[in-house]
């Protein structure tokens, strides 16, 4: 029996929950993917329009973990800057690194029009403002995106950014328009159908418990069921078991956590004054946005704690309110927390751990894109197509510490934290 999924603002607001059968009987295929969160669902999709017999084999519900429950925001990039990425690869690699991310964007957004996913919502335009005084950094780095990539943000001067979003802690800002945010949770679902319609089998309620190899075919072995397939991939999250003992060993499970506010009213305009999505700079930084017509879905934090602290949802009004202290009397609806992967270089792991077995995994932090991505890539490596899979190559399976690595993550979250802090008290807030 599946595992429903967790109370979100997400669960709420779904517009079908039926869920899929569990798998009860043996098949044959030529691709089984282990976890249908969205790197899975991308995968499977991908490997089905390229006419490949897929099976989605998921322990809970489809993107029953972080895939299902985070900020719902669709931008280009990774969890790491361009700078970081080119310390590990060349100049183009890094480039074409990233217009692989902006490929993935343009990926989730040709999905729902092209689907007709209903619920999704997706709303143009994604603000990123900073805690401090440094305009001339934003415009640069603007500068350069834009030359390297064509990508177009828009500047905002400090007071076009308290027009907006009327915090005495913001100054300037920049508009991305090519971002957007959405209902991930029924997106999720309308990638599941889709796959079912091109008749890919998706399984939930069936947890992969064993993977043998035998005479160049895989064998994965479900409760009661077998599954061969010339290719398995494992798309495993924040949730990930001992399956496949070299994932599990390259990534940190970290928590994040999100609110959602009683409905607001009036009050919502003394403070939000648009429909972009919102994020700050910070290492760990807030992130929100306008959802329901007048209430705030509010993430952010980061721990190591796999148990979510008993009081989840008044550390997380805290730093909304610290943001917009006219929002000091708003109640918390409902709060929530979610695992994610991250490797320790904190880009996606994505490649081949064997002939036939393949993994794209480590997507914590930004993993809108990077999921979509990931299942083209993969697919195009399964079929033939092309090698651009290849990129990712450098960023492996980096052990990732164990419980040492864990204590290591946080300590160096709160000193990312700290240099926050130093560098908004010096330069202006």
């Amino acid at each position: 029996m599946a595992a429903d999924y967790i109370d979100t603002y997400y669960r709420r607001s779904l517009v079908a929950n039926q869920p899929y059968p569990v798998l009860a009987r043996d098949v044959a295929v030529d691709v089984a993917v282990v976890g249908g969160g969205l790197a899975g669902l991308s995968t499977a999709l991908e490997c089905a329009r390229r006419g490949l017999k897929v099976a989605l084999l998921e322990r809970h519900r489809i993107a029953w973990g972080a895939s299902g429950r985070n900020g719902g925001f669709v931008t280009a990039g990774y969890a790491t800057g361009l700078e970081t990425i080119r310390r590990r690869v060349n100049a183009a690699d890094a480039d074409a690194l990233y217009r692989l991310s902006m490929e993935g964007v343009e990926m989730v957004r040709d999905n729902i029009s092209a689907l007709d996913i209903k619920g999704v919502d997706p709303t143009p335009g994604i603000l990123r403002v900073i805690r401090y005084d440094g305009g001339d950094g934003i415009k640069a780095y603007r500068d350069e995106m834009a030359r390297r990539f064509g990508e177009e943000m828009r500047y905002l001067a400090r007071e076009e950014v308290q027009a907006l979003t009327a915090s005495p802690v913001y100054h300037q800002g920049l508009y991305e328009e090519s971002g957007f945010h959405f209902h991930p949770l029924n997106y999720a679902l309308g990638l599941a159908a889709e796959i079912a319609r091109l008749g890919g089998i998706v399984a939930e309620g069936t947890p992969v418990i064993g993977i043998e190899s035998i005479g160049g075919k895989h064998i994965a072995q479900v409760p009661g069921a077998r599954v061969t397939a010339r290719h398995i991939v494992h798309c495993g999250g924040g949730y990930t078991d001992g399956l496949e003992r070299r994932l599990r060993r390259a990534y940190l499970p970290i928590a994040t956590y999100v609110l959602l506010t009683e409905k607001l009213g009036p009050l919502l305009k003394e403070a939000i004054r648009t429909e972009a999505a919102i994020a700050d700079d910070r290492r760990a930084g807030d992130y929100y946005r306008v959802v329901d017509g007048d209430r705030i879905l509010w993430g952010g934090r980061i721990t190591t704690r796999v148990a979510d602290p008993a009081d989840l949802a008044t550390l997380l009004r805290r730093q909304m309110v610290g943001t917009y202290p006219q929002l000091g009397e708003v109640k918390v609806d409902l709060a929530w927390s979610g695992l994610m992967s991250y490797a320790r270089h904190l880009m996606p792991q994505i490649g081949r751990l064997d002939a036939g077995l393949w993994h794209a995994t480590g997507f914590g932090g930004h993993g809108m894109n990077t999921t979509a991505i990931a299942g083209r890539v993969v697919a195009q490596a399964i079929s033939g197509e092309g090698d651009r899979i290849r990129l990712y190559e450098p960023f492996g399976l980096d052990w990732a510490g164990g419980h040492i690595g864990r204590a290591a993550a946080q300590l160096t979250y709160w000193a990312y934290q700290a240099m926050d802090a130093w560098r908004e008290r010096h330069n202006g807030r």
